[in-house]
């Protein structure tokens, strides 16, 4: 199974990128023994400021073909780490190919997008900035490939 973060917006060099790269590489390479081929990040950029109609279209060109969307909005449901990772083993092991979470642009996500999505999780009631959350996601990507790995990275 692959894991995609699919993102309004192009990350500039600095410490978010290296660490959601960082945790993306921890992601492959701990799920790889778990049946997680790989685990990347793909941008999207809405370059005529077509808002949240237009950035739904260009993420709906990058998601990868037969997908299980999951959407990161403010309105979504709150999960427990345990809780994500189940998710993805279920998908796993039901055969799903590949996940993609998708994090929309400044005005969020186009309510018909949300719509599409087969869960809408949220990482609280507070509003992110968006390259925080790639990053929490990623970690939190990491993570849950981790207590499906059985390390003691997650202590709980």
């Amino acid at each position: 199974m692959n894991l995609t973060i699919v993102a309004v917006g192009r990350a500039r060099s600095g410490p978010e990128v290296q660490l959601v790269s960082d945790y993306m590489s921890r992601t492959a390479r701990t799920g790889r023994s778990l049946g997680i081929a790989d685990a990347a990040v793909k941008e999207v950029e809405d370059k005529r400021g077509a808002g949240p109609s237009g950035e739904a279209d260009l993420l709906r060109r990058a998601l990868p073909k037969d997908c299980a969307m999951v959407c990161l909005d403010e309105r979504g449901k709150q999960v427990s780490s345990p809780d994500l990772a189940a998710m993805l083993a279920s998908w796993r092991d039901a055969g799903q190919r590949d996940v993609a979470f998708v994090i929309g642009g400044a005005d969020g996500l186009d309510p018909d997008l949300r719509v599409e999505a087969d869960i809408i999780l949220s990482f609280g009631q507070m509003v992110w900035p968006h390259m925080l959350a790639r990053v929490m996601l990623a970690e939190q990507l990491y993570r849950a490939v981790s207590i499906l790995a059985g390390t003691p990275y997650h202590r709980a």
